[in-house]
């Protein structure tokens, strides 16, 4: 069976009703604030329903974009439908000419760790004490989360 999922940008006047979905994928509030106004925020739609969003963010010096969030409702996790959310954005970015995708996750986020990690992604580095931050502190998998892991993966070069 294929599985059908679209992205559909969001409009920066629409995008505080999308608040509860962000904060699957940040659960600071406040951070998801600072930031719920930058980049692209699309929402992930699969058979009809709205099931989450993703938000990118681009340095275009760098010609770099970088998954700010991504928040998937809990019942459509493990599905493979992250996979294919990743796969669209990355052709979606390919044919605007960014070289590289950057995702950044917490060093107790193991599920996420090993997501990246399938979807290609290898780590090039490590934000020392960036949760410390976040109040109340998050804890998953029983450990505090203390430092983010930072991600990358090459984008193919697509000339049209």
């Amino acid at each position: 069976m294929k599985m059908c999922i679209d992205l559909i940008e969001i409009d920066k006047d629409r995008r505080a009703s999308y608040l509860n979905l962000l904060l699957i994928g940040d659960e600071d509030e406040k951070v998801v604030k600072s930031y719920i106004n930058e980049g692209s925020l699309f929402t992930i739609v699969y058979e009809k329903k709205e099931i989450g969003v993703v938000q990118c963010l681009t340095d275009e010096e760098e010609r770099a974009v970088e998954v700010k969030n991504i928040g998937l409702k809990e019942a459509y996790r493990g599905k493979g439908i992250g996979s294919k959310v990743i796969k669209k954005l990355e052709v979606l970015y390919e044919g605007n000419h960014y070289s590289k995708m950057i995702v950044g996750t917490a060093d107790s986020s193991l599920e996420n760790i090993a997501f990246y990690k399938k979807a290609g992604f290898y780590q090039r580095g490590v934000k020392k004490n960036f949760f410390l931050q976040y109040v109340p502190p998050i804890y998953e998998n029983g450990l505090q989360a203390i430092d983010m892991i930072m991600f990358e993966k090459k984008l193919k070069s697509r000339s049209d």
